[in-house]
C-alpha cells in the first residue's frame, strides 16, 4: 500500500474497536445491573413484555396485601366474638342455677342477677369498642343496610350480597308451606265420657320429649287441653279445645317436628284420632283411626317451607328459607301466615352496606367480596318468640320479664340458647371466610407472583452465567482490535522507504 493520505485498514480496525469496546460496555452493564435489558434499544419487545409483567406483579402484591388485612379484620372481629361466646355460656349457667328456686334463696339469685346485669353490659361494651384502625366492628356498621322489609317477614339476614352500583332486591317463591306436625282428637262431646268404667290414659310425645296423660271420666275438653299446655315445653306440643274436638299441634314447624299419639288405657272412652291436612294443619286429613284400632302411635310429621330466593334454589327448615351463593347469602324468616301460603314474596331490597374486600389484581366485582357483621349488643341478640311476644337477650336483666330473680326463665333459656347460635354462627361465617376465601385467595395469589415473577426474570434479568463468557469474549476481542488497529496504523510507514 502506497497511499497515506486514507489508511483504510486503519479506519476498518478503528470501526471495529468501537464494536467491541461498545459490546464489552454492555457486558459489563448486564453484569453490574443484573438486567438483560436496562433500556428500550436493548429489547424492544422485551422491554414491552416484562413492563407488562412488572404492572401484573404490582396489582398482585397489592391484592395479596389486601387480602392479609381482610385476615387480620376478621381475626380481631372473631376475638371480640369469642369472648361473647364465653359471656353468653356465664349467662346460661347463672339461668340454670336460679331455676333451682327451692334450693336458693332470694339473696343468691339476686346475686345472680348481678353476674346477669354485668355480663350484659360487657357484651354491650365489646360489640361497641371492638375495632380495626379505629373502626367499629360489631356495632352493625358492616351489616347490610336493608329497606322495604315486607310485614310478613319476621327477619331478613344478609350474610353476603355483591350489590355493586344499584339496589338488589330480594324475593321469595314460596313453593311448598311450612307446617306444624298435628292430630286431632274426636270425642264427640265437649268432656269425656261419664260412661267410662277407668282413666283414659295415652302418651303424647314430640321432638322434646314423651309423657303420659291420665283423664277421669267426665273431664272437660279444655281442662284436658290446658293439662297438654302445662307440659308442651317438655314434649314440644300444644292443644287448643274447640267443641268436640282437641286440636294437637308441635309447637314449632318443619321436618322434625311430629305429634304422636298412643292409647295407654282406653277405659271405654268412645273416639277416635284424626291426622290432619298435609297442605294445612287446620284442616282435617282423610286418615281417621277410632280409639279401639290405636294399638300403636299414630304419628303426623311437620313439614319444612320451600322455594327459591332471587331464582336460587333455597333450603328450607320451619319457617325459614336461605341461600348461600357467590352473589347473595341470605335467610328469610317468615311469620305463620306467609309460611303456610305459596308464591311470590318481595322479601325486601339490599341498598349497601357489608365490609367489602378487594381481593384480586384487578379491581372489579368479580375479585370483590363482601362480608356482613352484624349488632351484637344484647338488645339485638337471642330473638325468641313464644308466640304472642318477642323477647331478646337484653330482656335477662334486673327490668326485663325473664330476670333470674322472677322472671320467665324458660324463655330465658331459649334466649340464651338461640343469642349462642347467632354468635357461634357468625363466627362460623367468619372462620369460613378466613379459611376459604382469604387463605385460598392468599396461596392462589402466592402462585400467580411466582409465575408471573419467574416469567418476567427469563425476560429482563442477566443469565450470569452467559453474560460471564461474553465478557470474556469481548475483552479478547477489544485486545485483539487494539491490536491490529496498531498493526494498520504502523503500515503507512512503509511510504518513508520509498523517499
Amino acid at each position: 500500500m502506497s497511499r497515506i493520505n486514507n489508511n483504510i485498514n486503519s479506519l476498518v480496525a478503528q470501526r471495529i474497536v468501537g464494536q467491541q469496546n461498545a459490546a464489552l460496555s454492555k457486558s459489563l452493564e448486564r453484569l453490574s445491573t443484573g438486567l438483560r435489558i436496562n433500556r428500550g434499544g436493548d429489547d424492544p419487545a422485551g422491554l414491552i413484555a416484562s413492563e407488562v409483567l412488572r404492572g401484573e406483579k404490582a396489582a398482585l402484591t397489592a391484592a395479596i396485601g389486601n387480602a392479609e388485612r381482610a385476615e387480620q379484620f376478621v381475626a380481631t372481629a372473631e376475638g371480640g366474638l369469642q369472648e361473647i361466646n364465653a359471656l353468653l355460656t356465664e349467662v346460661q349457667s347463672l339461668v340454670g342455677q336460679s331455676a333451682n328456686e327451692a334450693g336458693l334463696s332470694t339473696e343468691e339469685k339476686e346475686a345472680n342477677q348481678l353476674q346477669i346485669d354485668n355480663i350484659l353490659s360487657t357484651i354491650d361494651r365489646i360489640a361497641s369498642t371492638t375495632s380495626f384502625q379505629g373502626t367499629k366492628l360489631l356495632n352493625g356498621n358492616f351489616d347490610f343496610q336493608v329497606s322495604g322489609v315486607n310485614a310478613n317477614v319476621d327477619e331478613l339476614n344478609i350474610n353476603d350480597a355483591k350489590v355493586g352500583s344499584s339496589n338488589v332486591a330480594v324475593q321469595a317463591l314460596i313453593t311448598q308451606s311450612a307446617q306444624n306436625a298435628g292430630l286431632f282428637l274426636s270425642l264427640g262431646a265437649a268432656s269425656l265420657s261419664t260412661a267410662a268404667t277407668s282413666s283414659f290414659v295415652f302418651e303424647l310425645g314430640g321432638s322434646e320429649g314423651t309423657r303420659e296423660f291420665s283423664f277421669g271420666s267426665g273431664t272437660t275438653l279444655a281442662n284436658v287441653a290446658s293439662q297438654i299446655n302445662t307440659f308442651k315445653d317438655v314434649t314440644g306440643v300444644s292443644a287448643i279445645a274447640s267443641g268436640n274436638y282437641i286440636e294437637l299441634k308441635s309447637t314449632g314447624f318443619g321436618d322434625d317436628e311430629f305429634v304422636s299419639f298412643n292409647i295407654t288405657n282406653r277405659g271405654n272412652q268412645v273416639g277416635g284420632v284424626v291426622t290432619m291436612c298435609a297442605l294445612d294443619t287446620d284442616l282435617i286429613g282423610p286418615t281417621a283411626t277410632n280409639f279401639t284400632a290405636v294399638t300403636a302411635a299414630v304419628r303426623d310429621e311437620g313439614q319444612d317451607i320451600a322455594g327459591t330466593i332471587n331464582g336460587i334454589a333455597a333450603r328450607g327448615n320451619g319457617r325459614t328459607l336461605s341461600v348461600a351463593s357467590d352473589a347473595l347469602s341470605a335467610e328469610i324468616a317468615l311469620n305463620t301466615t306467609a309460611a303456610q301460603g305459596t308464591g311470590l314474596l318481595a322479601a325486601g331490597t339490599i341498598t349497601g352496606g357489608g365490609a367489602q374486600f378487594n381481593l384480586g389484581a384487578e379491581v372489579n366485582l368479580n375479585n370483590q367480596v363482601t362480608l356482613g357483621i352484624g349488632n351484637f349488643a344484647a338488645r339485638d341478640l337471642g330473638r325468641y318468640d313464644d308466640g304472642s311476644n318477642s323477647f331478646f337477650l337484653d330482656d335477662l336483666g334486673s327490668s326485663g320479664s325473664l330476670n333470674a330473680v322472677d322472671g320467665d326463665l324458660t324463655s330465658a333459656q331459649k334466649v340464651i340458647d338461640q343469642a349462642l347460635r347467632e354468635v357461634s354462627g357468625q363466627r362460623g361465617r367468619l372462620g369460613a371466610f378466613q379459611k376459604n376465601i382469604v387463605g385460598s385467595t392468599i396461596n392462589s395469589l402466592s402462585v400467580a407472583f411466582e409465575n408471573i415473577s419467574a416469567a418476567e426474570s427469563a425476560i429482563r434479568d442477566t443469565d450470569f452465567a452467559e453474560a460471564t463468557a461474553e465478557l470474556a469474549r469481548n475483552q479478547v476481542l477489544v485486545a485483539a482490535a487494539n491490536s491490529v488497529l496498531g498493526i494498520a496504523n504502523s503500515q503507512t510507514q512503509s511510504a518513508l522507504s520509498l523517499l
